[in-house]
């Protein structure tokens, strides 16, 4: 498994990315992870959709919750677009969370188990064993439109950047 450094900080310091990185015009590659009904849900599910990745370290942050926030505001606006919303916290933080706040557009998956989305789009926190925070854009033909790594963690994606991209793929 590859590392990166210098990509990314978290409050700060550097930190370590593991994983394989992906590039625009890559083949997504294949991860499952675990709903909030604990099952295994697979990309290739939703092969035929446009899916946004929206990638966060934790649910139990400022920062997290409003991503999740905006990127469920863009899944109800967008018919055509799955937003799968990917972290290591456990499938009943995320139940928690969403019930709370009404968030009921995103589909939030745990990478918890396997690890699968975090090393094979290279996502991986070494130091701190999180997902870095970013998002993934992948065209219904299953081709990498967009790969942000946010360089600082504690800071929110571009969301008028995947918007211009959602339009364009629309």
């Amino acid at each position: 498994m590859s590392e990166r450094t210098g990509l990314v900080t978290f409050a700060g310091k550097p930190v370590t990315l593991t994983g394989n990185a992906i590039k625009v015009g890559d083949k997504a590659p294949e991860f499952t992870g675990v709903n909030q009904k604990l099952e295994t849900v697979s990309l290739s599910e939703f092969i035929g959709k446009t899916v946004v990745v929206a990638v966060y370290p934790s649910i139990d942050t400022g920062v997290c919750q409003q991503q999740n926030r905006k990127f469920n505001e863009i899944a109800s606006q967008k018919e055509d677009v799955v937003v799968l919303s990917v972290s290591l916290d456990l499938p009943f933080a995320h139940k928690r969370f969403c019930a709370a706040e009404g968030l009921d557009k995103i589909v939030t998956l745990s990478d918890h188990r396997e690890r699968e989305f975090g090393e094979n789009y290279g996502f991986l926190i070494k130091e701190l064993v999180l997902l870095a925070r970013g998002t993934v854009v992948i065209d219904k033909n299953g081709t990498v439109q967009l790969v942000e790594i946010v360089p600082e963690i504690t800071t929110e994606p571009n969301y008028d950047k995947t918007l211009k991209l959602l339009d364009k793929l629309s």
